[in-house]
């Protein structure tokens, strides 16, 4: 699975344990009425959002993950659901940035 749209966060990495990190950020949409998606980056795949800034468009791979987990209280079954990353792509068909004008060779005649 994949969703295209433009960073809108882009939060730290949380340390949750020794053996585990995440970090999360929203893509936002481009559509009639736009959604801001949370994903989820783990483990080595954190890093991957070093090299975007917010505002960027880009595509991001996904899988679907999800869990069930039972309160230790009264045994209370909640279900989750997480999108998390495992590629994220910058968006190739922007276009590219304009060179500074050197003056009247850049004129057509």
């Amino acid at each position: 699975m994949q969703l295209i749209g433009s960073i809108k966060l882009i939060n730290g990495t949380e340390v949750i344990s020794e053996k585990f990190q995440k970090r999360s950020f929203v893509i936002v949409t481009d559509e009639k009425y736009p959604q801001e998606i949370m994903i989820e980056t783990t483990q080595d795949n954190v890093d991957m959002l070093d090299k975007f800034a917010e505002g960027e468009t880009v595509t991001a791979h996904l899988n679907v993950r999800g869990r069930a987990w039972e309160s230790p209280k009264d045994g209370t079954v909640k279900y989750f659901t997480t999108l998390q990353a495992w590629k994220i792509e910058g968006d190739t068909n922007a276009a590219p940035k304009a060179e500074a004008s050197t003056g009247e060779a850049d004129l057509p005649f």
